[in-house]
Protein backbone atom coordinates (compact mmCIF):
# COMPACT_ATOMS: atom_id res chain seq x y z
CA UNK A 1 0.00 0.00 0.00
CA UNK A 2 1.48 3.30 -1.16
CA UNK A 3 1.17 6.28 1.53
CA UNK A 4 1.39 9.75 0.26
CA UNK A 5 2.73 11.85 2.98
CA UNK A 6 2.09 15.45 2.68
CA UNK A 7 5.13 17.56 4.20
CA UNK A 8 3.26 20.79 6.12
CA UNK A 9 6.73 23.01 4.73
CA UNK A 10 7.34 22.59 1.05
CA UNK A 11 8.31 26.54 0.63
CA UNK A 12 10.10 29.54 2.35
CA UNK A 13 8.49 30.53 5.24
CA UNK A 14 6.82 28.90 8.68
CA UNK A 15 5.03 25.02 8.02
CA UNK A 16 1.34 25.24 6.86
CA UNK A 17 -1.55 24.09 9.57
CA UNK A 18 -3.26 21.26 8.56
CA UNK A 19 -7.03 21.46 8.26
CA UNK A 20 -8.02 17.98 8.68
CA UNK A 21 -7.37 15.41 11.20
CA UNK A 22 -6.95 11.67 11.16
CA UNK A 23 -9.69 9.44 9.82
CA UNK A 24 -10.96 12.58 7.67
CA UNK A 25 -11.62 11.85 4.01
CA UNK A 26 -10.50 14.24 1.52
CA UNK A 27 -11.00 14.71 -2.59
CA UNK A 28 -8.13 15.55 -4.79
CA UNK A 29 -7.31 19.38 -4.80
CA UNK A 30 -9.25 19.97 -1.46
CA UNK A 31 -7.17 22.44 0.51
CA UNK A 32 -5.78 20.75 3.86
CA UNK A 33 -3.45 22.85 5.29
CA UNK A 34 -2.93 26.68 5.52
CA UNK A 35 0.30 29.38 6.10
CA UNK A 36 0.93 30.03 8.64
CA UNK A 37 2.87 33.57 8.03
CA UNK A 38 4.67 33.47 4.79
CA UNK A 39 4.15 30.48 3.10
CA UNK A 40 1.35 28.72 0.67
CA UNK A 41 -1.40 26.26 1.15
CA UNK A 42 -1.45 22.66 0.05
CA UNK A 43 -3.71 20.58 -1.31
CA UNK A 44 -4.54 17.03 -1.46
CA UNK A 45 -2.65 15.52 -4.77
CA UNK A 46 -4.96 12.36 -4.24
CA UNK A 47 -8.12 11.59 -3.52
CA UNK A 48 -8.40 9.12 0.25
CA UNK A 49 -8.36 8.77 4.02
CA UNK A 50 -6.38 10.97 6.04
CA UNK A 51 -3.96 8.33 8.18
CA UNK A 52 -1.90 10.37 9.72
CA UNK A 53 -1.31 14.27 10.71
CA UNK A 54 1.49 15.51 12.48
CA UNK A 55 3.41 18.56 12.48
CA UNK A 56 5.54 17.89 9.98
CA UNK A 57 3.39 16.08 7.37
CA UNK A 58 -0.67 14.80 6.51
CA UNK A 59 -0.53 11.36 5.61
CA UNK A 60 -3.00 9.96 2.86
CA UNK A 61 -4.23 6.67 2.07
CA UNK A 62 -5.19 6.99 -1.44
CA UNK A 63 -8.71 5.33 -2.70
CA UNK A 64 -8.08 2.32 -4.38
CA UNK A 65 -8.38 4.00 -8.14
CA UNK A 66 -5.76 7.35 -8.73
CA UNK A 67 -8.09 9.85 -10.48
CA UNK A 68 -6.47 13.37 -12.52
CA UNK A 69 -10.05 14.84 -11.49
CA UNK A 70 -9.32 17.78 -8.88
CA UNK A 71 -11.53 20.09 -6.97
CA UNK A 72 -11.09 22.95 -8.36
CA UNK A 73 -10.14 26.31 -6.94
CA UNK A 74 -13.27 29.00 -6.53
CA UNK A 75 -13.62 31.57 -8.77
CA UNK A 76 -11.49 34.49 -8.50
CA UNK A 77 -11.38 37.78 -11.28
CA UNK A 78 -7.99 38.10 -9.74
CA UNK A 79 -5.43 35.95 -11.54
CA UNK A 80 -2.96 36.79 -7.87
CA UNK A 81 -5.75 35.56 -5.92
CA UNK A 82 -6.14 32.63 -8.03
CA UNK A 83 -2.11 32.27 -7.96
CA UNK A 84 -2.55 32.26 -4.21
CA UNK A 85 -5.57 30.05 -3.95
CA UNK A 86 -3.51 27.62 -5.73
CA UNK A 87 -0.51 27.44 -3.37
CA UNK A 88 2.02 27.88 -6.19
CA UNK A 89 5.32 28.57 -5.30
CA UNK A 90 8.51 28.48 -7.25
CA UNK A 91 8.92 24.98 -8.92
CA UNK A 92 12.44 25.11 -9.41
CA UNK A 93 14.43 26.47 -6.46
CA UNK A 94 14.10 27.50 -2.52
CA UNK A 95 10.11 27.22 -3.09
CA UNK A 96 9.59 31.16 -2.69
CA UNK A 97 5.43 32.11 -2.22
CA UNK A 98 4.51 32.83 -5.96
CA UNK A 99 1.84 35.03 -5.24
CA UNK A 100 4.24 37.26 -2.49
CA UNK A 101 6.78 37.60 -5.78
CA UNK A 102 4.60 38.74 -8.30
CA UNK A 103 2.66 41.03 -5.73
CA UNK A 104 4.74 43.86 -7.31
CA UNK A 105 4.44 46.48 -10.40
CA UNK A 106 7.26 47.33 -12.53
CA UNK A 107 6.09 49.17 -15.27
CA UNK A 108 10.03 49.90 -16.26
CA UNK A 109 11.42 46.89 -15.31
CA UNK A 110 11.20 43.09 -17.26
CA UNK A 111 9.91 39.41 -16.33
CA UNK A 112 12.49 36.89 -17.03
CA UNK A 113 11.22 33.10 -17.59
CA UNK A 114 14.32 30.88 -16.35
CA UNK A 115 14.56 28.07 -18.66
CA UNK A 116 17.76 27.08 -17.63
CA UNK A 117 17.54 23.84 -15.94
CA UNK A 118 20.94 24.78 -14.02
CA UNK A 119 21.58 21.14 -12.86
CA UNK A 120 23.25 18.31 -14.83
CA UNK A 121 21.34 15.53 -15.54
CA UNK A 122 17.56 17.17 -15.10
CA UNK A 123 15.34 17.35 -18.22
CA UNK A 124 11.84 18.13 -17.14
CA UNK A 125 12.24 21.76 -17.74
CA UNK A 126 13.49 21.39 -21.89
CA UNK A 127 11.06 18.60 -22.06
CA UNK A 128 8.19 20.74 -21.17
CA UNK A 129 9.15 23.71 -23.49
CA UNK A 130 9.54 21.06 -26.44
CA UNK A 131 5.82 19.88 -25.70
CA UNK A 132 4.23 22.59 -24.70
CA UNK A 133 6.28 25.89 -25.43
CA UNK A 134 2.61 27.77 -25.88
CA UNK A 135 1.73 27.20 -22.42
CA UNK A 136 5.08 28.71 -20.99
CA UNK A 137 4.12 32.04 -23.39
CA UNK A 138 0.55 32.17 -21.88
CA UNK A 139 2.35 31.72 -18.37
CA UNK A 140 4.68 34.71 -19.07
CA UNK A 141 1.86 36.72 -20.35
CA UNK A 142 -0.20 36.20 -17.46
CA UNK A 143 3.01 37.47 -15.66
CA UNK A 144 3.29 40.85 -17.62
CA UNK A 145 -0.17 41.37 -16.86
CA UNK A 146 -0.30 40.96 -13.27
CA UNK A 147 3.35 42.98 -12.92
CA UNK A 148 2.83 45.33 -15.72
CA UNK A 149 5.98 44.27 -16.80
CA UNK A 150 6.37 45.34 -20.29
CA UNK A 151 9.40 43.15 -21.32
CA UNK A 152 9.74 39.48 -20.79
CA UNK A 153 13.02 36.94 -21.60
CA UNK A 154 13.42 33.38 -21.91
CA UNK A 155 16.39 32.53 -20.24
CA UNK A 156 18.07 29.47 -22.03
CA UNK A 157 21.04 27.53 -22.73
CA UNK A 158 21.87 27.56 -26.50
CA UNK A 159 22.62 23.55 -26.59
CA UNK A 160 19.38 22.97 -26.12
CA UNK A 161 18.90 23.51 -29.56
CA UNK A 162 15.00 22.07 -30.63
CA UNK A 163 13.70 23.64 -27.23
CA UNK A 164 14.81 27.24 -28.65
CA UNK A 165 13.64 26.36 -32.00
CA UNK A 166 9.93 25.79 -30.29
CA UNK A 167 10.32 28.98 -28.31
CA UNK A 168 11.06 30.82 -31.30
CA UNK A 169 8.06 29.31 -32.88
CA UNK A 170 5.83 30.00 -29.81
CA UNK A 171 6.96 33.78 -29.74
CA UNK A 172 6.87 34.79 -33.50
CA UNK A 173 4.02 37.49 -32.85
CA UNK A 174 5.22 38.27 -29.61
CA UNK A 175 7.30 41.65 -29.92
CA UNK A 176 7.42 41.83 -26.03
CA UNK A 177 9.13 38.02 -25.59
CA UNK A 178 12.78 37.62 -26.18
CA UNK A 179 14.08 34.26 -26.37
CA UNK A 180 17.81 34.58 -25.04
CA UNK A 181 20.63 32.03 -25.13
CA UNK A 182 22.94 31.50 -22.31
CA UNK A 183 26.17 29.75 -22.74
CA UNK A 184 26.17 25.92 -21.23
CA UNK A 185 27.86 26.75 -18.37
CA UNK A 186 27.68 26.31 -14.78
CA UNK A 187 25.27 27.80 -12.98
CA UNK A 188 23.48 29.33 -15.76
CA UNK A 189 20.66 28.85 -13.89
CA UNK A 190 21.12 31.90 -10.66
CA UNK A 191 19.04 34.38 -10.57
CA UNK A 192 22.26 36.60 -10.25
CA UNK A 193 23.56 34.94 -13.03
CA UNK A 194 21.08 35.27 -15.69
CA UNK A 195 20.36 39.07 -14.74
CA UNK A 196 24.26 39.52 -15.62
CA UNK A 197 24.11 38.16 -18.99
CA UNK A 198 20.63 39.02 -19.95
CA UNK A 199 20.14 43.00 -18.35
CA UNK A 200 24.47 43.24 -17.87
CA UNK A 201 23.96 44.43 -13.89
CA UNK A 202 25.57 42.61 -11.58
CA UNK A 203 23.57 41.60 -8.03
CA UNK A 204 25.51 41.77 -5.08
CA UNK A 205 25.30 38.90 -3.09
CA UNK A 206 21.84 39.48 -1.00
CA UNK A 207 20.19 41.70 -3.28
CA UNK A 208 17.32 40.76 -5.61
CA UNK A 209 16.11 40.85 -8.86
CA UNK A 210 13.27 43.23 -7.59
CA UNK A 211 15.95 45.93 -6.60
CA UNK A 212 16.74 46.25 -10.18
CA UNK A 213 13.37 46.13 -11.55
CA UNK A 214 13.40 42.71 -12.49
CA UNK A 215 11.24 39.45 -11.65
CA UNK A 216 12.40 35.65 -12.37
CA UNK A 217 10.39 32.75 -12.26
CA UNK A 218 11.10 28.85 -13.10
CA UNK A 219 9.14 27.85 -16.23
CA UNK A 220 7.30 25.34 -14.88
CA UNK A 221 6.03 27.58 -12.18
CA UNK A 222 5.19 29.41 -15.69
CA UNK A 223 2.54 25.87 -16.22
CA UNK A 224 1.45 25.94 -12.81
CA UNK A 225 0.09 29.57 -12.73
CA UNK A 226 -1.45 29.06 -16.29
CA UNK A 227 -3.59 25.77 -14.18
CA UNK A 228 -4.81 27.73 -11.78
CA UNK A 229 -5.46 30.63 -14.27
CA UNK A 230 -7.05 28.63 -16.75
CA UNK A 231 -8.50 25.83 -15.21
CA UNK A 232 -8.48 26.85 -11.55
CA UNK A 233 -6.37 23.46 -10.67
CA UNK A 234 -3.88 23.91 -7.23
CA UNK A 235 -0.30 22.55 -7.40
CA UNK A 236 -0.89 19.43 -7.13
CA UNK A 237 1.13 17.56 -9.17
CA UNK A 238 5.02 18.09 -10.28
CA UNK A 239 7.35 17.28 -12.85
CA UNK A 240 10.15 14.80 -12.28
CA UNK A 241 13.65 13.40 -14.02
CA UNK A 242 14.79 10.47 -12.74
CA UNK A 243 18.17 9.78 -13.97
CA UNK A 244 21.58 7.76 -12.61
CA UNK A 245 21.90 4.15 -11.56
CA UNK A 246 18.14 3.09 -13.46
CA UNK A 247 17.76 0.92 -16.42
CA UNK A 248 15.99 3.07 -18.43
CA UNK A 249 18.13 5.61 -18.01
CA UNK A 250 17.30 9.23 -17.66
CA UNK A 251 13.56 9.69 -17.57
CA UNK A 252 10.82 12.31 -17.18
CA UNK A 253 7.65 12.19 -15.51
CA UNK A 254 5.34 14.80 -15.92
CA UNK A 255 2.17 15.08 -13.30
CA UNK A 256 3.41 13.44 -10.35
CA UNK A 257 1.09 13.92 -7.31
CA UNK A 258 2.74 15.30 -4.27
CA UNK A 259 3.71 13.04 -1.62
CA UNK A 260 4.58 10.05 -3.65
CA UNK A 261 7.83 7.99 -2.40
CA UNK A 262 10.37 8.35 -5.00
CA UNK A 263 11.08 4.87 -4.87
CA UNK A 264 7.62 4.38 -6.94
CA UNK A 265 9.31 6.15 -9.47
CA UNK A 266 12.77 4.45 -9.47
CA UNK A 267 10.71 1.57 -9.92
CA UNK A 268 8.81 2.96 -13.00
CA UNK A 269 12.06 3.93 -14.61
CA UNK A 270 12.79 0.31 -14.25
CA UNK A 271 14.36 0.09 -10.86
CA UNK A 272 18.28 -0.18 -9.46
CA UNK A 273 20.86 -0.92 -11.45
CA UNK A 274 22.95 -3.08 -9.25
CA UNK A 275 25.21 -2.08 -7.35
CA UNK A 276 24.25 1.18 -6.45
CA UNK A 277 24.25 3.89 -3.76
CA UNK A 278 22.43 7.01 -2.24
CA UNK A 279 19.35 8.60 -3.62
CA UNK A 280 20.14 12.12 -3.93
CA UNK A 281 17.33 14.42 -4.11
CA UNK A 282 17.52 17.44 -6.30
CA UNK A 283 20.88 17.58 -8.56
CA UNK A 284 23.75 16.40 -8.85
CA UNK A 285 25.89 19.81 -7.15
CA UNK A 286 23.32 21.04 -4.75
CA UNK A 287 21.07 18.28 -4.07
CA UNK A 288 20.79 16.25 -0.59
CA UNK A 289 20.68 12.28 0.36
CA UNK A 290 17.43 10.99 0.34
CA UNK A 291 15.56 7.41 1.18
CA UNK A 292 13.00 5.63 -1.09
CA UNK A 293 10.46 6.71 1.40
CA UNK A 294 11.27 10.48 0.66
CA UNK A 295 7.99 11.92 -0.98
CA UNK A 296 7.84 14.10 -3.63
CA UNK A 297 7.20 18.09 -3.11
CA UNK A 298 6.81 21.26 -4.69
CA UNK A 299 9.90 21.91 -5.28
CA UNK A 300 11.53 18.06 -6.20
CA UNK A 301 13.02 18.08 -9.85
CA UNK A 302 15.21 15.20 -9.46
CA UNK A 303 15.85 11.94 -8.27
CA UNK A 304 18.93 10.34 -8.81
CA UNK A 305 20.84 7.18 -8.21
CA UNK A 306 24.16 7.21 -7.68
CA UNK A 307 26.95 4.64 -7.84
CA UNK A 308 28.15 3.08 -4.07
CA UNK A 309 30.86 5.58 -2.35
CA UNK A 310 34.81 5.13 -3.94
CA UNK A 311 36.44 4.33 -0.53
CA UNK A 312 39.25 7.23 0.35
CA UNK A 313 41.64 6.18 3.20
CA UNK A 314 43.43 9.27 2.82
CA UNK A 315 43.17 12.68 4.68
CA UNK A 316 40.43 14.98 3.14
CA UNK A 317 40.12 18.70 2.72
CA UNK A 318 37.03 20.13 1.70
CA UNK A 319 36.52 23.33 -0.58
CA UNK A 320 33.06 24.78 -0.71
CA UNK A 321 31.09 27.14 -2.50
CA UNK A 322 27.42 28.25 -2.46
CA UNK A 323 27.23 26.56 -6.43
CA UNK A 324 27.68 23.49 -4.76
CA UNK A 325 27.53 20.97 -2.04
CA UNK A 326 27.35 22.61 1.46
CA UNK A 327 29.85 21.92 4.02
CA UNK A 328 27.41 19.74 5.70
CA UNK A 329 26.55 17.97 2.42
CA UNK A 330 30.74 17.41 1.54
CA UNK A 331 31.51 16.23 5.31
CA UNK A 332 28.37 13.90 4.39
CA UNK A 333 29.92 12.77 1.60
CA UNK A 334 33.74 12.74 3.22
CA UNK A 335 32.03 10.03 5.66
CA UNK A 336 30.60 8.30 3.53
CA UNK A 337 33.49 7.52 1.68
CA UNK A 338 35.52 6.48 4.89
CA UNK A 339 37.89 9.63 5.17
CA UNK A 340 38.71 11.99 7.75
CA UNK A 341 37.83 15.44 6.88
CA UNK A 342 41.06 17.50 8.61
CA UNK A 343 40.55 20.92 6.87
CA UNK A 344 37.70 23.33 5.09
CA UNK A 345 38.20 26.48 3.23
CA UNK A 346 35.50 28.67 1.24
CA UNK A 347 36.14 29.32 -2.34
CA UNK A 348 37.57 32.78 -2.54
CA UNK A 349 34.35 34.46 -3.74
CA UNK A 350 32.39 33.47 -1.17
CA UNK A 351 31.47 36.17 0.98
CA UNK A 352 29.20 36.67 4.22
CA UNK A 353 25.57 37.93 3.90
CA UNK A 354 22.94 37.94 7.62
CA UNK A 355 24.72 34.59 8.23
CA UNK A 356 24.97 33.11 5.16
CA UNK A 357 27.70 32.77 2.97
CA UNK A 358 27.13 33.31 -0.86
CA UNK A 359 28.96 33.34 -3.94
CA UNK A 360 30.55 37.07 -4.89
CA UNK A 361 30.72 36.22 -8.82
CA UNK A 362 28.64 32.89 -9.90
CA UNK A 363 29.94 31.22 -13.13
CA UNK A 364 32.86 33.60 -13.16
CA UNK A 365 35.44 31.08 -10.79
CA UNK A 366 38.99 31.91 -9.48
CA UNK A 367 41.82 29.45 -9.24
CA UNK A 368 41.40 27.72 -5.81
CA UNK A 369 45.46 27.41 -5.56
CA UNK A 370 46.13 29.41 -2.56
CA UNK A 371 43.29 27.33 -0.47
CA UNK A 372 44.14 24.30 -1.77
CA UNK A 373 47.67 24.46 -0.39
CA UNK A 374 46.29 26.07 2.97
CA UNK A 375 44.66 22.45 3.41
CA UNK A 376 47.76 20.86 2.57
CA UNK A 377 49.75 22.44 5.08
CA UNK A 378 46.63 21.58 7.83
CA UNK A 379 47.07 17.67 6.85
CA UNK A 380 44.82 17.28 3.62
CA UNK A 381 46.18 14.52 1.08
CA UNK A 382 43.11 15.02 -1.49
CA UNK A 383 40.49 17.68 -1.73
CA UNK A 384 36.98 17.22 -2.00
CA UNK A 385 35.11 20.01 -3.56
CA UNK A 386 31.69 21.85 -4.07
CA UNK A 387 32.71 24.39 -6.15
CA UNK A 388 32.15 25.03 -9.91
CA UNK A 389 36.06 25.59 -10.96
CA UNK A 390 38.06 23.66 -12.51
Amino acid sequence: MTVFDIPLKQHVGAPCISLVKKGDYVKRGQLIAEPNGLGANIHASVSGEISEVTEEKIAIIPSDKLSTDFVKLTESNSKLKLIEAAGIVGAGGAGFPAHVKLNVEIPEGCFIANAVECEALLKHNVKQIKEHSETIVRGIKYVMEITKAPKSYIAIKDKNRQAVIELLKATKNEPNIEVFRLPDIYPAGDERMIIREILDIVLEPGQLPIEVGAVVSNVETLKHIVEAIEDHKPFIDKDVTVSGRVKNESHVFVNVPIGLPVKVLIDEAGGYIEPHGEIVIGGPMTGHSGEESTPITKTTGGILVAMPYPQEHRKIGILICECGGSEERLTEIAENMGAEVVASEMCKRMVEVNGRYRCSKPGVCPGQAEKVMKMKKEGAEVVLTGTCSD
